[in-house]
């Protein structure tokens, strides 16, 4: 016969029951939310920049020198107009096995940015080819990927081919999973292709993202968004690194836009160079570097806004890849033509058979489009 004492005692053997099987499930999902949570980040390590040297301070006669060097001021026009409802942007140019190259990136309604390849005989004459780096499903770089070309020869008037490494071609790019026209935050990757002339899709590296503007060892110029960046192939290691990676980040609050450095051994693990940006013009924009070796001179050309005519692009010099010296005379292009009325900007600067062409993203009466000057008139009467 049940009493109720026994029905009791067995409603509080159940109640025991139910609350040990709760505990121990609560025990079991915190231990396993702790094995699969995001890991606290690693502590990351600034290299520490080299000192100036007095001796590669850079002459106002050497700047001048260079300034006659790669000067362009014969307008070509536009050699590549995007599609309806399409902005390109951003040129960069290399040589191939049969012509030359030119990847650059593309935005629709401003979805965001995907970068495409091109090709010509002449690097006057371009045809597009289809897109290397798309759209994504999902992850960090879902709706961004602007790419730059990486480790191009940047001996000036040389090959302008690409260097493998590891067996790769490779590309930095920023990414950023948000649409929209370079939406906040944006970081920066990599990808690699073992065949750069094809126009299909480079492999994206497990690494990614290499640097973000929120890791702990960010500097303040770029704890709000990274942009665009170019990577140099140093096989002398000056730095103690062989390969240097130029980029601009932009500061919480104003928006201001410098360029600072990194540094990797392998082309995957990225550390940052120095305590602060190397190109600093106190406001505005400062961006999208590339670098070229003339004689014995590094030399930037990146693009400014801001601080000067407009949209334009400059140059700076430097011995020792650290310190740079900023041109201060005659800008290397400005706005002039109903093309490029409103922006002149986003270098990519190269020298063959003896002529400087000077690539540039022109904003004007054909929308966002891709222009050319020369050191020479190659316009036909």
């Amino acid at each position: 016969m049940i009493t109720n004492s026994d029905i009791l005692l067995s409603l509080n053997e159940k109640l025991t029951l139910n609350l040990c099987l709760m505990s121990c499930s609560l025990l079991f999902c915190m231990s396993l939310s702790a094995e699969t949570s995001w890991a606290a980040p690693k502590e990351r390590e600034v290299v520490e920049a080299r000192q100036r040297d007095p001796e590669s301070t850079v002459t106002q006669e050497e700047m001048k020198a260079i300034y006659e060097e790669v000067k362009t001021p014969y307008k070509y026009g536009i050699v590549m107009r995007p599609s309806e409802g399409h902005s390109i942007d951003c040129p960069n140019i290399f040589r191939g096995d049969d012509a030359w190259y030119m990847v650059y990136v593309g935005i629709k309604g401003k979805i965001g940015y995907e970068t495409y390849l091109a090709r010509s005989e002449d690097l006057l004459n371009w045809k597009p080819l289809g897109t290397i780096l798309p759209f994504r499903e999902s992850g960090w770089d879902k709706w961004q990927a602007d790419g730059s070309i990486a480790l191009v020869d940047p001996t000036w008037g040389g090959s302008m081919k690409l260097q493998s490494y590891d067996g790769k071609y490779w590309m930095s790019y920023f990414g950023g999973a948000l649409q929209g026209y370079e939406t906040d935050p944006l970081s920066l990757g990599l990808a690699w292709t073992t065949q750069p002339q094809k126009p299909q899709p480079w492999n994206r590296l497990e690494e990614n993202p290499v640097l973000t503007p929120n890791q702990p060892d960010a500097r303040p110029f770029e704890r709000a968004t990274l942009y665009k960046s170019q990577i140099l192939w140093d096989k002398s290691e000056s730095l103690g690194y062989p390969f240097v990676m130029y980029y601009n980040g932009k500061q919480q609050g104003e928006g201001i836009e410098r360029i600072g450095m990194a540094v990797s051994k392998d082309m995957k693990t990225w550390s940052r160079y120095g305590s602060g940006p190397v190109i600093d013009n106190g406001k505005g924009i400062s961006g999208d570097p590339q670098i070229v070796k003339i004689d014995d001179l590094w030399v930037m050309f990146y693009f400014g806004l801001g601080w000067g005519p407009g949209a334009f692009d400059s140059f700076s010099c430097s011995k020792d890849l650290v310190h740079w010296t900023q041109w201060d005379g005659e800008v290397l292009i400005q706005p002039s033509e109903p093309w490029d009325k409103t922006f002149a900007h986003k270098p990519w600067m190269l020298k063959h058979d003896g002529v400087v062409y000077h690539f540039y993203c022109a904003v004007g009466k054909e929308g966002r489009a891709l222009a050319l000057a020369t050191s020479v008139d190659l316009r036909k009467n």
